[in-house]
């Protein structure tokens, strides 16, 4: 199979496991294929790619060469750790070309739309003092 990373194709062997929301599960020998340096502190992973170097970063930031992580819940990760299996997470989708750029208007949100005086731009003041 051919994986496509920000548009970089990768070859990788792929077995399809029933995992809910994950596309793929990409393993340890993948990542030292394609000398990979994971950074945990900076929750990065960093591919050499020619003259370049591909970072899937994990803040949600996707500036040039940057892709974001989905995050798992701890204990399903646990699930596959006691399994044995030493790996990397990797969430795969397709991007929206159109749409997301466009800045979303409160005037659109329908439930907005129908109270406007409930959902104002700027807030007059701040709310009375009440006893919790």
């Amino acid at each position: 199979y051919t994986l496509n990373f920000l548009n970089h194709p990768f070859n990788i062997d792929l077995m399809p496991v029933k995992m809910g929301s994950f596309d793929v599960i990409i393993g340890m020998d993948w990542l030292s294929r394609y000398e990979a340096a994971i950074v945990c502190t900076d929750k990065i992973v960093r591919i050499p790619w020619g003259r370049e170097t591909l970072i899937f970063h994990g803040d949600g930031s996707n500036q040039e060469h940057e892709t974001r992580f989905n995050i798992i819940s701890c204990a399903k990760m646990q699930k596959y750790m006691l399994k044995g299996c030493q790996v990397f997470l990797a969430h795969i989708t397709t991007k929206e070309a159109e749409g997301k750029s466009e800045k979303k208007q409160l005037e659109k949100v329908p439930i907005v739309r129908d109270f406007p005086e409930v959902f104002l731009e700027d807030l007059p003041r701040l709310p009375p003092n009440r006893q919790v």
